[in-house]
């Protein structure tokens, strides 16, 4: 009896709650797009497509998934993001369940479906990356973050054996879309519940936590200490003298200024979205440019390596899930301790956030590259590319916590919309990279390595814009 009261009792830290409804929101979310790489082996025999018609299909998904970026990233840091989270979830579980009967109907009507779904799953991320700043301390960030996307990863390491074996049995292709869209319905009830986007209104929460988590999330506190008013502004020493002006092109804003390299905006009205400014800044465009390069070559392997292990290697369709799935057990898995060790450098070493970034970036970027080479080149085996790729994905986690918080570090306030920016500019190359791809395939009789040789140099050059361009001061308030 004691026993039962003390676990009565236990209290649950509820950032734990809402932040492990949002992973798990990312894991599904990845789950319900993901499932179509093993899914369309299936289709594609059925209804008789080349691989052009494949990468059209596809890519027919981020045709919807870049336009709700910024929208879902705006609206949540002004709004919330348990509502646009919420709303987001119910739109790509609908059309999850809704993927077979369109593609019976014909290959338009599939299109229309995928496409209605990105725009669903959209929001996702960006509004995550909202509620992030809204409640993870700082000094759990970069582990959140890290937690947050490896999410996606399990997402795809559930999706690829569980849709295998449900497309290889008596159920066919078709049960891969209703048994994701069923878990989609169930987390959508759960989050109505328990999920939040405001700390300070969440029911239950303790005084204590409350502390945590605001102590440091206040405005102008995230890793650099910044001043908040006009005393504070005069007290500080010459060196860190700061001009205040006020910008006549956008008055309701103002710069404030340190250095060439630091210079900090706060907007009088936080209902104004600051854009000149935001584009304006180098910080912002290391994270758009290397989003772009680092998003092209994840979803060409997300989305290709299964039918390139059966083009390349001739892997039998009914393993294809297993193989596939490796590499990314090796990056969601290490995607866990490359956020707690980032964590522990920037906070018990106190090595300087913009240095852990960078060397994130090039470790996560540069690994991926050289051993997306050596698969392509050297591997002669399914064993051979497999322990390639599987190596190059576990070193890409580290962009986990390079990337990934970047905007967390420049612009709390404003996380979720340049997050959003970066993913929705990221998906153009990725649309027409997928549909290239195919057509490539089917136009030098499946030459992989022309693929993985432009996925390679896109990593690489994203991990030097970033270890250039990329800052860990707060620029934007």
């Amino acid at each position: 009896m004691n026993a039962f009261r003390r676990w009565q009792n236990l209290y649950i830290p509820k950032r734990l709650i809402v932040l492990g409804l949002c992973a798990l929101a990312i894991l599904i979310n990845y789950a319900d797009r993901s499932n179509l790489a093993i899914a369309i082996v299936y289709m594609a025999k059925e209804f008789g497509w080349s691989s052009t018609t494949q990468g059209l299909v596809l890519s027919s998904f981020f045709v919807g998934y870049l336009t709700t970026q910024v929208l879902g990233g705006a609206l949540a840091d002004k709004f919330g993001g348990k509502w646009v989270l919420g709303v987001a979830a119910v739109g790509w579980t609908t059309f999850t369940l809704l993927t077979p009967s369109a593609a019976k109907l014909g290959l338009n009507y599939l299109l229309l479906c995928r496409i209605l779904l990105g725009i669903a799953e959209g929001a996702c991320f960006p509004s995550v990356h909202s509620i992030i700043a809204s409640w993870a301390p700082l000094e759990e960030r970069s582990r959140t973050v890290a937690i947050m996307t490896s999410s996606n990863l399990f997402g795809s390491i559930i999706a690829f054996p569980v849709s295998t074996w449900l497309g290889s049995g008596p159920w066919g292709w078709e049960s891969i879309f209703w048994v994701f869209g069923t878990v989609g319905v169930i987390w959508s009830l759960i989050w109505q519940i328990y999920g939040g986007s405001d700390p300070s209104t969440y029911p239950g929460i303790s005084q204590e936590e409350l502390d945590l988590i605001l102590k440091n999330n206040r405005k102008g506190s995230f890793y650099t200490s910044l001043p908040t008013s006009e005393e504070e502004i005069m007290y500080r020493s010459n060196e860190d003298a700061i001009d205040v002006v006020e910008d006549n092109d956008c008055s309701d804003l103002i710069s404030e200024e340190i250095d060439d390299s630091f210079t900090t905006i706060k907007s009088s009205n936080p209902s104004h979205i600051p854009w000149r400014l935001i584009f304006s800044r180098r910080e912002v465009w290391a994270i758009i440019v290397t989003c772009v390069c680092n998003s092209a070559g994840f979803f060409m392997l997300l989305n290709w390596l299964p039918t390139y292990y059966l083009d390349r290697f001739g892997v039998d369709k009914e393993y294809l899930g297993y193989f596939t799935v490796l590499p990314y057990i090796a990056q969601g898995t290490s995607g866990f301790l490359v956020g707690i060790l980032a964590d522990y450098v920037i906070n018990r070493l106190k090595v300087r956030v913009i240095i852990v970034r960078r060397i994130a970036q090039i470790i996560g970027s540069f690994g991926i590259a050289i051993f997306l080479l050596l698969a392509t080149h050297v591997a002669k085996t399914p064993l051979q590319g497999i322990i390639f790729i599987t190596i190059g994905n576990g070193l890409n986690s580290f962009t986990l916590v390079g990337l990934n918080v970047s905007q967390l570090d420049i612009a709390p306030r404003y996380s979720g919309l340049i997050f959003g920016l970066g993913n929705s500019l990221a998906m153009i190359p990725v649309i027409v990279g997928l549909i290239l791809t195919g057509w490539i395939l089917d136009s030098t009789e499946k030459n992989w390595n022309i693929i993985w040789n432009t996925s390679a140099a896109l990593y690489f050059t994203g991990a030097l814009v970033f270890s250039i361009w990329a800052g860990d001061k707060v620029i934007i308030e």
